[in-house]
């Protein structure tokens, strides 16, 4: 069975005017300004794209960060080097249409963000993301993301344990 959506990278062609995931923030990003982003190379933007009809259905976002070493717990600076932080990966933003919600797309998303981190030629310790809210944060917790530092919005997946509870 062919899947109902495919992932790919933002482009010109797509669609965006109609997007509305409910958050407003993240629709007024995605229509307006996520192509600035792009041009300046300071994220990478990718679709889930509705295979029959090509509608944008939700949407991620890519950029190189870093973690400052004082914020990871003791456990886990006493294994990494020495530097002043680790190199990541950081999702900006993930949402999903609300005509396609409650069928696992975020899941789904994430999952393809995940993927691309670890196949990229470019090393990276951990996937970090700014949780918007409660919600959010439950939603990454429940795929093995724990709080990174003091803030219990901002939390992190190492890529080396995937599949493994972070210590």
């Amino acid at each position: 069975m062919t899947p109902a959506f495919l992932v790919e990278a933002l482009a010109t062609n797509h669609r965006r005017e109609g997007f509305s995931c409910g958050v407003d923030a993240l629709d007024r990003y995605f229509r307006e300004q996520v192509t600035q982003d792009l041009r300046r190379r300071f994220a990478s933007c990718f679709v889930a794209v509705e295979r029959d009809s090509r509608r944008i259905a939700g949407y991620y976002t890519l950029s190189a960060t870093g973690i400052s070493l004082d914020s990871l717990p003791e456990a886990i600076r006493k294994k990494l080097p020495r530097y002043p932080s680790v190199p990541a990966v950081r999702m900006g933003r993930l949402a999903v249409a609300t005509d396609f919600s409650k069928r696992g797309l975020g899941a789904a998303l994430l999952a393809d963000a995940l993927a691309r981190t670890m196949n990229s030629e470019i090393a990276a310790y951990a996937l970090i993301v700014d949780a918007k809210d409660q919600t959010a944060a439950n939603f990454y917790r429940h795929h093995q993301f724990s709080p990174l530092g003091q803030n219990p919005l901002m939390l992190y997946l190492p890529l080396g344990g995937l599949g493994k509870p972070a210590d």
